[in-house]
């Protein structure tokens, strides 16, 4: 499976946006990462479908959609409408995880759920057939720049064990905390996605940065 890297926008200036989206787009960005706050579910309001829309606009690399709101089943349509490439849900937000992933596969995308630091992996089990991606939280979402949760590596180790041993090919995309300094051990723990913010925004060359987040993942 191909490795990636999935810059967060949640880190870029959003008064250039559109420049950001391009130049991290040409420094090499496999996907675009989106976080989608509602205020509610987690401690912070961020962006809805006008702003996926408009990154569609600005880049052909696919966007990687993560929604971290309740009742995200009445949005799928509207995010389905900006763009979308992936569409992520949380475990925890819904009542009827497959319904919503059958439906999020129905609308074009692909479907993938996450899980928050605390969140068992037991609690995808039975959807393991309905998924493209599971992302992990390795920090406790609704603020970008934190540190990494080092008992992550663990529960990245135990999911692709899990996968494995079920022959599942399904990728473990990892976000929160994600940087050039501890990429390499992420990626030896089993992920295969890599989100990152401030890791590759708050630094002076994308590029660079990218490249070299690349070579240690390769």
């Amino acid at each position: 499976m191909k490795k990636a890297i999935s810059p967060s926008i949640l880190s870029a200036d959003f008064s250039r946006l559109g420049d950001e989206i391009r130049a991290v787009a040409a420094a090499g960005a496999d996907y675009i990462h989106i976080d989608v706050m509602d205020g509610h579910f987690v401690p912070n309001i961020t962006i809805g479908p006008l702003i996926v829309e408009a990154a569609r606009r600005a880049t052909d690399v696919p966007l990687d959609v993560h929604l971290m709101i309740e009742n995200a089943d009445a949005y799928i349509d509207a995010f389905a409408r900006a763009g979308s490439t992936i569409l992520t849900v949380h475990a925890e937000t819904g009542y009827h995880l497959q319904r919503t992933l059958q439906v999020i596969r129905d609308r074009g995308m692909k479907p993938a759920v996450a899980l928050n630091p605390a969140t068992p992996l037991s609690v995808i089990e039975y959807v393991l057939d309905d998924v493209d991606m599971i992302l992990l939280m390795t920090v406790n979402p609704g603020f970008g720049g934190q540190k990494f949760i080092p008992a992550m590596l663990h529960k990245i180790r135990r999911l692709r064990d899990m996968l494995d041993s079920l022959d599942y090919d399904i990728a473990i995309e990892v976000d929160g905390g994600i940087v050039v300094d501890n990429i390499k051990e992420v990626r030896a723990a089993g992920a295969d996605m890599f989100v990152s913010g401030s890791g590759i925004f708050k630094t002076p060359d994308y590029g660079q940065t990218i490249s070299q987040m690349k070579s240690l993942i390769a």
